[in-house]
């Protein structure tokens, strides 16, 4: 009776691994050993004639490089994280292929154990990532809807083009991915790219409803493909261009997928079956939200405020920077790393106690009742919900002396909805507050005051 074939874990796969990796050297040898015996059996007395076969020359660390990117894509598929990740996050994983890190089982946890944590969050990131990528209207979080009134019904692709100009096609790849992850569907096979193309051809639109389409396997074996219905039409024009519509159901998903992930359900949309996580809904406390070591640095760069550790000659003279509800003191943190002078200003006690622990200058008081007085810089991140962020905003700028600069990290309302301030704007990645407790779509507002 044959034994029941287990399915393979990781620690299997490391195992494996790490005998073929002890194992190449004597391979190696064992090949050459080989040839040599093979040169003898075409030779009387060793007299050599011509050569027999042509020797491979084989490098021990070439070949425990292949071996390596070997086992960390074994551990990738084992693990489905195709399935899960993002299209950002396969991109990252095949340039990582490049030079990978040594493959255990602790290195293996520390790269993909996440995706296995927390699936739903990385599916859904996946998607918000993919559709912010495709409309602006994507990153705004009151224009989710449950339904189809609040989404565009339709994204438009540049540069869809041919073999020669595949833009288009990899957004949309990404994209249609995104949606199947989370419907539960599988990817978008190629020949379903293929039959957009034909569509094309013959002068009409492609529409993606569940077709049977041919697909060629191992030795150019023909068989049928069932694909399922993703609601999807692409018109594509002359210019080079594609429209992509989305039928009902799939608004539906993409709707219900963002309201999900942004982490409120607002007031005008329908609260039936999306309920926020506890992680993610708005907090009550202050709207206090502490900003990522990433987000700090960006906001930083995007100011203008220089490292001066990495200046050796001529390094300008420190900066005085202000941080409006400073929190326990992380935008204070970087500015004094950097070599600046920084104050903040908070009313909550405990957190105000929290930074001035650490050594800062902290104002304990209600920022909106403080007096201006003079900064070159302000970096703020002003409570998140509703509309509050105006007023914090409007006042930091009386602190902003002349020739000074003001950099507010916002919600994404604040650029795509309201259009109440005016200035140089930048958009944070995707769920940028993630590990603060939010999942609200993010911009920078930089307003220099003139000199």
């Amino acid at each position: 009776m044959n034994a029941i074939a287990l399915p393979l874990t990781v620690a299997d796969i490391v195992a494996e691994y790490e005998a073929k990796d002890a194992a190449i050297a004597g391979e190696i040898k064992a090949l050459d050993e080989a040839f040599t015996r093979l040169d003898m059996a075409a030779t009387v007395q060793g007299t050599y004639v011509e050569r027999v076969a042509q020797r491979p020359y084989l490098h021990v660390d070439t070949l425990r490089r292949n071996l390596l990117k070997s086992g960390w894509r074994a551990v990738y598929q084992r693990l489905q994280i195709d399935a899960i990740a993002s299209a950002k996050d396969r991109k990252l994983f095949e340039q990582a292929l490049a030079n990978p890190p040594p493959l255990t089982v602790e290195t293996a946890k520390a790269t993909f154990g996440d995706y296995l944590i927390r699936p739903r969050f990385h599916i859904l990131r996946g998607l918000a990532e993919a559709f912010c990528a495709l409309d602006p209207a994507y990153k705004s979080h009151s224009r989710v809807r449950i339904g189809v009134k609040g989404l565009p019904k339709r994204v438009v692709l540049n540069h869809w083009g041919g073999f020669s100009s595949t833009y288009g096609r990899e957004r949309f790849e990404d994209m249609a991915n995104a949606l199947a992850a989370y419907r539960r569907q599988p990817p978008v096979e190629w020949c379903e790219m293929l039959d957009i193309d034909d569509q094309h051809k013959a002068g009409s639109d492609a529409v993606m409803n569940g077709r049977v389409l041919k697909r060629y396997r191992n030795a150019g074996q023909e068989e049928e493909y069932h694909a399922p219905n993703r609601g999807l039409t692409i018109r594509k024009f002359g210019n080079g261009n594609a429209h992509v519509y989305f039928d009902r159901d799939a608004l539906h998903a993409v709707n219900r997928a963002l309201a999900e992930f942004y982490g409120e359900v607002l007031p005008d949309a329908e609260p039936e079956g999306v309920k926020p996580s506890k992680g993610t809904a708005v907090a009550k406390d202050l709207q206090f939200y502490w900003s990522p070591p990433e987000v700090i640095e960006r906001a930083l760069a995007f100011a203008g405020i220089p490292d001066l550790r990495r200046w050796r000659h001529n390094q300008p003279a420190p900066m005085k920077v202000l941080e409006p509800s400073c929190g326990d003191g992380r935008i204070l943190d970087l500015i004094r790393a950097y070599g600046h002078k920084g104050l903040g200003i908070e009313y909550h006690s405990g957190r105000a106690g929290e930074a001035k622990a650490k050594g800062h200058s902290v104002l304990w008081d209600n920022f909106l009742d403080c007096e201006p007085m003079p900064f070159e810089a302000v970096v703020m991140t002003p409570p998140f919900y509703g509309r509050h962020y105006l007023h914090h905003v409007r006042h930091a700028l009386r602190f902003v002396q002349p020739g000074g600069v003001l950099v507010a990290i916002l919600p994404a309302t604040a650029r795509y909805d309201h259009g109440e301030l005016q200035g140089e704007w930048e958009d944070l990645p995707v769920a940028s507050f993630a590990e603060a407790g939010t999942n609200v779509p993010t911009t920078m507002l930089k307003i220099r005051k003139p000199a």
